[in-house]
């Protein structure tokens, strides 16, 4: 299942009940979510677990409880989730001082593109960027971007048997050098995939 349905979703008033210990628990999950490139950009891997905890506190903060309502939530988070061949990410560029920031962002343009993951030695993964909407003007890069990264069928086996996965940045503002994910991490990314039957 790579969707979710109303189902899938309690009440308000369940999640009121059952917020505090869902959230620990999304908490746990999501250390093995996020990858670290460098010390001022992070890609933070979605999933239905992910997915569904935003979709509830949306709900929540909203007071939304109409069948329409929730449909609308659904359509708008469930495209993030991955379907079993890919990745979906959240691309964030963090500075927390708003003139570093601004600086960095107009020497980042691009950057986007550039960052990727690879399996063993096989061929780099690059992202499609921003299919939502542009996040780049003329002038710099976003802080935030929405990557999915498509994987081959012997991309995917070659990581579900455990061969290891690399990360970098190829980009002259903000390079980052091929290093390997930690096995957590690659573990839980491994779990989003479904190898095809040959």
């Amino acid at each position: 299942m790579t969707q979710l349905t109303r189902a899938d979703l309690w009440s308000l008033e369940e999640y009121a009940v059952k917020r505090n210990e869902f959230r620990a628990e999304v908490m746990a999950h999501k250390k093995t979510r996020q990858l670290a490139l460098g010390r001022h950009a992070r890609l933070y891997f979605e999933d239905l677990t992910t997915i569904r905890y935003q979709i509830q506190e949306m709900l929540r903060i909203e007071k939304t409880f109409e069948a329409a309502g929730i449909e609308e939530e659904l359509g708008a988070y469930n495209p993030l989730i991955p379907d079993g061949h890919n990745w979906k990410a959240t691309f964030m560029i963090e500075y927390g001082d708003p003139v570093e920031r601004a600086a960095r962002l107009r020497e980042m343009k691009g950057i986007e593109d550039v960052v990727w993951l690879q399996v063993a030695d096989l061929d780099r993964i690059y992202p499609i960027a921003d299919e939502d909407l542009e996040r780049e003007n003329d002038e710099k890069t976003s802080s935030v971007h929405f990557l999915r990264f498509e994987l081959s069928p012997e991309q995917i086996s070659t990581l579900v048997a455990g061969a290891p996965l690399y990360a970098g940045v190829d980009h002259a503002g903000y390079s980052i050098e091929k290093f390997e994910v930690e096995a957590p991490i690659r573990d839980s990314l491994a779990g989003d995939l479904k190898p095809t039957a040959h």
